[in-house]
């Protein structure tokens, strides 16, 4: 993760250096209200899709199939990726999700991304 692109939980309280704060969620995290989530923006058509979310499951060893699939759905949201790339041009983002799971979720995948794309401009 560079220091463009930050991953918090929903659940976690959110500070005055997270930048642009984005969920990137499919669904609103239970329990959490708007005010305490604190966005600039709920982006669910950059969320996995509910077929694959729902295939996935958070299960730690379909993870790298989960990457795989989500990282192509992607190639069919480019302009909202590319939104986002861009964005970090100007200011830190941070990707919001509610996955109990910090390291396998798809924050982390769309992280990846957006960093990829930012070093292969520059």
């Amino acid at each position: 993760m560079s220091d463009r692109v930050w991953i918090r939980r929903a659940y976690d309280e959110p500070t005055h250096n997270d930048g642009y704060r984005v969920l990137v969620d499919r669904v609103w995290p239970r329990g959490v209200s708007k005010e305490d989530a604190q966005l600039d923006e709920w982006c669910k058509q950059i969320a996995p899709s509910t077929e694959l979310r729902k295939w996935f499951g958070h299960d730690p060893e379909r993870w790298e199939e989960f990457r795989s699939r989500y990282r192509a759905e992607l190639g069919d949201r480019d302009d909202l990726v590319e939104a986002l790339v861009e964005r970090t041009r100007r200011q830190r983002v941070t990707l919001v999700f509610g996955a109990k799971d910090t390291e396998h979720n798809q924050a982390v995948v769309l992280a990846e991304l957006i960093d990829e794309r930012r070093h292969s401009a520059e």
